[in-house]
């Protein structure tokens, strides 16, 4: 199964959380402080909730924090790694990397305004991050530079 996953910058976790959940008429999937994340079946969307205190106010950019497509297995992210190399993507590749609660590969792309995009399967869950979570300069995964833009820090999900 595949899906797309949006990932959003969020002032307040509770308010959004709250917010999301009317609207889509489901429950967060999971819930951590300051994280949240809802498998939406109808229409099939991963939407990732990551608190960003200084998202408030700052528009539709402030929000986006990174893009993706989640994908069945390794296998699928190794496909998808190789067929956008073959399309001169260069895709920046992390392996059994922990953020967001789960162990995840991926690949890494941006589009040309800058919009990251990863493709990602998640391996396990994780009880704990090793940083202070997605979305924050101490996620456990560094900011992806691919070409000259960098997914914002800690871009992971």
């Amino acid at each position: 199964m595949s899906r797309v996953q949006l990932a959003l910058n969020v002032a307040d976790i509770d308010a959004a959380v709250d917010f999301y959940s009317k609207l889509f008429g489901a429950e967060p999937a999971k819930r951590r402080p300051g994280y949240a994340n809802f498998a939406i079946a109808d229409p099939p969307l991963k939407l990732v909730l990551i608190e960003n205190p200084s998202a408030r106010g700052e528009g539709v950019s402030g929000a986006l924090n990174h893009l993706g497509v989640e994908v069945s297995s390794a296998a699928d992210v190794q496909a998808a790694t190789r067929r956008l190399a073959g399309q001169g993507l260069e895709p920046e590749v992390q392996e059994s990397t922990t953020c967001c609660y789960a162990v995840q590969d991926k690949a890494w792309v941006n589009d040309p305004d800058g919009a990251p995009w990863e493709v990602y399967t998640v391996l396990a869950d994780a009880p704990a991050e090793t940083g202070l979570g997605c979305g924050t300069e101490s996620c456990a995964v560094e900011p992806v530079t691919v070409g000259a833009t960098t997914a914002g820090p800690g871009s992971c999900c």
